[in-house]
């Protein structure tokens, strides 16, 4: 086999990997409408899989980039698929032995997914020879990313089916597809050639630098961006599905509308972002990352605010992929609704922007950058929690996108303001 087929067979095994992170990730929102049925939980409390799930980027972000450092990507890739089917197996058991279980095999698989992430992007750019071509495989992996997410919601939303009656035993079949993508790909990576790049050698100063990555005031207003860019990016699906299916006479009312039908329509915002990727990899050369998330976090705010203040009165209908029959189907739902889907085209290249105008300038410091970033998923739970928090006191979703509203409003500030490097008297090289 010649190391030209070898490097592609990583490619494909990288991607794949990316696709998965998605797929198991995203069991986390349409979990929640079976939690809150099965345990009687709050909105608040019944995103405790997504709190679990990122929450575990801040606790292994760190010894996620040693482990590579000590075992390699491939060692940590595989001891990463063994870490997420024994949190699969977990969330599976705790139907029967409860809430306190499925939190413990959501912060499991949180884990899993950390690593798996570590372990990814910089294969991927690696893998591409850095540059262009590296960002292109990664924008790549963004595309099957999405398409995962899109196929999780719609699963999902025909296994939930009626959400009032909903057990964590009707997700069993998303579990064990989650579980069987860990032991497929387990075993393909097993078998599979990764040119592992070269450790740096690290050389010992006898004085120590002053300096670091957390220096630079636009690195630190950069993580906070992404901190909060999960606000938009999770929790605006989350609190759509939430409002979708939640009954007219609940504390914090939606429409009723049937999980199967509310999982098609909510897929549609993952489409979105899939768009959206397409886009941003298209032009991406050509457009500057400030003038992208400039753009984006304008028409998010925009989107947000109509979205907030539209009459519910307002009807609109709105397509849902049926792919399992390969038709659209037609949902008639608030037209507010139709425009936090739209939200996914913004939010689709705000990561990766985010973080060339964080890290623009850093130099050596660049690698401890990475990993802070990966750290501050964590923030991505305690947004979806606040928003969950805003809907139980006001007892209204639509008035929680405030804090939706907020976070877009923050990244716009990032790209205008906060993203200028004004610590370009720091050594970097």
């Amino acid at each position: 086999m010649s190391t030209k087929t070898k490097q592609w067979g990583a490619i494909i095994v990288m991607i794949a990997l990316f696709a998965m992170i998605a797929f198991v990730t995203n069991l986390c929102s349409p979990m929640a409408v079976i939690v809150k049925n099965q345990f009687g939980a709050s909105n608040f409390l019944s995103q405790i899989g997504n709190y679990g799930n990122f929450i575990a980027y801040l606790v292994m972000g760190i010894p996620s980039g040693m482990l590579i450092k000590k075992l390699g990507y491939k060692k940590t890739a595989l001891l990463a698929l063994a870490v997420g089917i024994v949190g699969i197996l977990v969330q599976w058991a705790s139907g029967k032995m409860g809430f306190g279980v499925y939190l413990i095999g959501a912060f499991i698989s949180g884990f899993c997914m950390c690593m798996l992430n570590t372990v990814v992007n910089p294969m991927l750019n690696l893998l591409g020879g850095g540059g262009n071509k590296g960002n292109q495989l990664i924008q790549i992996g963004g595309v099957f990313n999405s398409a995962a997410a899109v196929a999780v919601y719609i699963l999902m939303g025909a296994l939930i089916g009626e959400a009032t009656k909903a057990k964590i035993s009707d997700a069993t079949p998303a579990l064990m597809i989650a579980l069987a993508i860990f032991v497929v790909g387990f075993i393909v990576i097993l078998f599979t050639k990764i040119e592992e790049p070269q450790q740096p050698v690290e050389v010992k100063s006898e004085t120590k630098d002053k300096y670091s990555a957390f220096s630079f005031r636009h690195f630190k207003l950069g993580i906070l961006a992404i901190f909060l860019y999960g606000g938009i990016e999770v929790g605006t699906p989350t609190y759509i599905l939430q409002y979708l299916t939640s009954e007219p006479t609940a504390s914090t009312p939606g429409i009723g509308m049937s999980g199967t039908i509310a999982g098609l329509i909510v897929a549609v915002y993952w489409l979105m972002m899939l768009i959206g990727r397409f886009i941003g990899g298209t032009i991406g050369g050509k457009v500057s990352s400030k003038a992208m998330v400039t753009t984006v976090s304008i028409a998010a705010i925009a989107l947000v605010l109509f979205g907030m203040l539209a009459s519910q009165s307002w009807q609109v209908n709105v397509p849902g992929i049926d792919w399992a029959n390969l038709k659209v189907i037609w949902a008639e739902v608030p037209v507010g609704i139709f425009a936090f889907i739209l939200v996914g085209l913004c939010t689709s290249v705000m990561w990766g922007a985010i973080f060339n105008l964080a890290t623009e300038g850093l130099g050596k410091y660049t690698a401890i950058a990475s990993g802070a970033f990966m750290t501050m998923v964590f923030g991505f739970a305690i947004m979806v929690g606040l928003q969950g928090l805003v809907a139980d006191w006001t007892g209204s979703y639509m008035t929680s996108y405030i804090v939706v509203l907020f976070c877009a409003a923050y990244i716009l500030f990032y790209a205008l303001v906060g993203s200028k490097n004004v610590n370009k008297n720091i050594p970097v090289e």
